[in-house]
């Protein structure tokens, strides 16, 4: 029997696995019709100074995004991430302006407070089993008095050191979006290699049976509440490095919802143990391409919102009548 000339072949799995990757994420499809929509509309949308300042402003979206996406996947919420973010810049321009802190030690502190907001998360949901919906929502407000109590002044002149956090550029790449490669590659060898990141699936679609074959149902949940809350802070450290300002009042404000936006979008089920790092970075890219291109095409910011709601609402049905991604 002879075989298959390879030479033929391989063209048609290489055709066969892009339709399966859009089988999987429909977005990447809307995506690309989306891209060339705003390139035909504009002119410069594929120029590479503004895919370049895509990947940048998009970079502390990816950040949060992937741990929100995993605490997600396992049948939790985060709504406090937006207050976070705005604490975590504050006691990082705070501890390297007022204090002449070195970065590390800025970025460390940052870091320390967003640990401490997640940790609160993780031990009144986990382990004294209260809605996270109810005790997110009550720390998106309680986070933020507390960054005005402590802050009451906007914050600013954290000097070249911290600025490097934000402004660096490694091998001609922006800082923050070597750090959300690195998050983003972090989270896919996470769900993908490890036993805890099949545990997340696995609480995720049914927790008690997850605790019946023997999996630490209240451990794995907990922790990602701590990750997501020092990837909050980290984010909000590099954005106060970016700007070299942080207000407590205004910083942050509605990331909690750009952020699930951006979850749900990527193709991450609301109800839990669905979901993929790639659809999420399909749904960061998908945002930041989308507040770009309405930016260029001169869209009114009231517009942009509504845009931004209905890519809400979308991401959530294609998330619920989507096919579903797991392991």
């Amino acid at each position: 029997m002879t075989t298959a000339d390879p030479v033929l072949t391989r063209p048609r799995l290489i055709a066969t696995g892009g339709l399966t990757a859009v089988r999987r994420n429909p977005l990447l499809l809307v995506l690309v019709a989306m891209v060339l929509v705003f390139q035909l509309s504009t002119g410069s949308f594929l120029t590479p100074a503004n895919l370049s300042g895509i990947a940048t402003d998009a970079a502390t979206l990816a950040v949060v995004a992937v741990p929100l996406a995993l605490l997600v996947i396992s049948g939790y919420l985060d709504l406090s991430v937006g207050s976070t973010l705005a604490l975590g810049g504050l006691v990082a321009g705070w501890l390297a302006g007022q204090h002449h802190q070195s970065p590390a030690v800025a970025l460390l502190g940052a870091l320390a407070a967003g640990a401490a907001v997640g940790a609160v998360n993780g031990v009144l949901c986990c382990y004294f089993g209260l809605s996270a919906f109810i005790v997110t929502l009550g720390m998106l407000t309680a986070v933020r008095g507390l960054a005005q109590q402590l802050f009451p002044l906007p914050l600013s002149g954290f000097g070249s050191g911290f600025a490097w956090i934000g402004g660096a550029r490694i091998a001609g790449i922006a800082a923050p979006v070597v750090i959300a490669a690195l998050v983003l590659a972090a989270g896919a060898l996470f769900l993908a290699l490890t036993p805890a990141g099949r545990h997340v699936f696995a609480i995720g679609v049914n927790r008690e049976a997850a605790h019946l074959s023997g999996i630490n149902v209240r451990r794995t949940p907990f922790a990602l509440f701590v990750v997501t809350g020092v990837a909050a802070a980290l984010a909000g450290a590099v954005k106060a490095s970016v700007l070299d300002s942080v207000v407590a009042g205004t910083s942050g404000s509605g990331f909690e919802l750009t952020a699930l936006t951006a979850v749900l979008v990527g193709g991450v089920a609301l109800t839990g143990g669905s979901g993929s790092i790639f659809g999420v970075l399909l749904g960061v890219l998908f945002l930041g391409s989308l507040q770009n291109g309405l930016t260029l095409l001169n869209v009114p910011t009231f517009w942009q919102q509504m845009a931004q709601g209905v890519a809400l609402v979308a991401g959530a049905a294609l998330a619920f009548f989507g096919p579903r991604s797991v392991p």
